[in-house]
């Protein structure tokens, strides 16, 4: 045989009988190594970490949840006009301040009445002289001098002179312009000497006690409508302060353009705090106080159409679908779909599905006070909540300090 042959078949044998010896050797147990033992099975206690996943979560809550439309409207005066002249004139005197009240008939705008009141006189001439020759034609129609037809031409002839009268007497009580209804004046445009035509405005006059809040509402809520219903309302302009108004009135035409229902309430303003013209955001409320099921806004799960939360029951979660209702104040109304005591999670939902096994996370403890150097008891070191210790397994129990590692050493004597 060829010695080449025979060298490489030695060679192979010694490398296998040389790696079997390097096996051997790390397979076999050093000096003062411990033996090697199996690790506990998975999910046994103070084993692996379990598989739960961590959420916070809710409990249902009942709570007074009135229902009510958001709107936002303008204040309006209860009463409202700008005072104007029905005939031409010159201004002779202007009988009140800028924004003064006044009360119902107050003269307020005098023109020139020189003119109205020759009229006048002339007209109380003629007829003092109509009143003289009708009764001097009655008295000479039954004495037979005078005919019939001669005696009523001069009671017309009255007639006229009264109406002749009258129109001057209208004409010159126009020259005055008087507070239809009791109010605070705006300001004026108009002055002493002013020559106005028919129809200028000179000053206006409102009405602000009580005040009416005009706002629109979308035609899907008009079954819900009705008169007497009670009004929440705020203002911009005052911060921090509710007014309360009613409903006497629903436009019966909805208008096309907007589709839309007008309303108009009346709210008290005793001192005049509000003025006709304020922005005002308006809350009308549709259905009486009662007890509405809650859970907060982010326990809703949108998906489509439908809105699901997740309900935890024995520690499992079970995905379900409810019905919502109205939001308000970070609360939303389940209509149906949940229970009382039903606890839903508010936090976590991405990692969820039917049937995961959850555990509570425990809400964050009101900071405390440092502890005292001399608090180093074990149950110092404790979880402040036991439950959270439970759901996340059980939990290891804490080395004792060590006091003589914490104290000074002894000196020798």
């Amino acid at each position: 045989m060829n010695k080449w042959v025979i060298g490489s078949i030695a060679a192979i044998v010694l490398a296998v009988v040389g790696g079997g010896s390097y096996w051997l050797g790390q397979q076999r147990p050093g000096p003062g190594a411990a033996p090697k033992t199996a690790g506990p099975p998975a999910g046994a206690p103070g084993g692996a970490q379990t598989n739960a996943v961590s959420i916070e979560a809710s409990k249902v809550a009942r709570i007074a949840l009135p229902q009510g439309i958001t709107a936002v409207g303008s204040l309006r005066s209860d009463e409202s006009v700008t005072l104007r002249p029905e005939v031409a004139g010159r201004i002779s005197a202007i009988q009140f301040r800028e924004g003064e009240r006044v009360t119902k008939g107050t003269p307020l705008v005098r023109l020139d009445t020189a003119v109205a009141e020759a009229e006048a006189q002339q007209a109380r001439a003629n007829l003092k002289l109509a009143q003289q020759k009708n009764a001097r034609a009655i008295d000479l129609q039954t004495k037979g001098f005078v005919s019939g037809q001669a005696k009523d031409e001069a009671e017309n002839s009255l007639r006229v002179a009264e109406a002749a009268l009258a129109l001057s007497e209208a004409k010159l009580a126009k020259l005055t312009i008087v507070a239809p209804f009791t109010g605070i004046l705006g300001l004026r445009s108009v002055s002493v000497g002013d020559y106005v035509k028919e129809g200028a405005d000179m000053v206006n006059l409102e009405a602000v006690d009580p005040l009416k809040v005009d706002f629109r509402v979308p035609e899907i809520y008009l079954q819900q409508l009705k008169v007497g219903q009670t009004m929440q309302l705020t203002l911009d302009a005052m911060p921090g302060k509710n007014y309360e108004a009613k409903v006497f009135a629903i436009n019966p035409l909805i208008d096309a353009a907007g589709r839309a229902v007008v309303i108009r309430a009346q709210v008290g303003n005793q001192g005049t705090v509000l003025r006709p013209g304020m922005f005002a955001r308006v809350r009308l409320l549709t259905r009486e106080l009662q007890e509405a099921m809650v859970v907060p806004e982010q326990a809703i799960v949108p998906q489509g159409d439908e809105w699901y939360v997740f309900r935890v029951v024995d520690d499992k979660v079970q995905r379900t679908k409810v019905v919502i209702g109205q939001r308000r104040d970070g609360k939303t109304e389940i209509v149906s779909g949940l229970q009382d005591g039903d606890v839903v999670v508010t936090a976590g939902q991405l990692k969820l599905r039917d049937g995961v096994s959850v555990a509570i996370a425990a809400a964050p403890a009101a900071s405390a006070p440092a502890p005292s150097p001399v608090s180093s008891s074990p149950a110092a070191s404790m979880p402040a909540n036991p439950a959270a210790s439970v759901t996340a397994g059980p939990a290891r129990a804490s080395a004792p300090a060590k006091a003589d590692a914490a104290a000074p050493p002894t000196p020798k004597s």
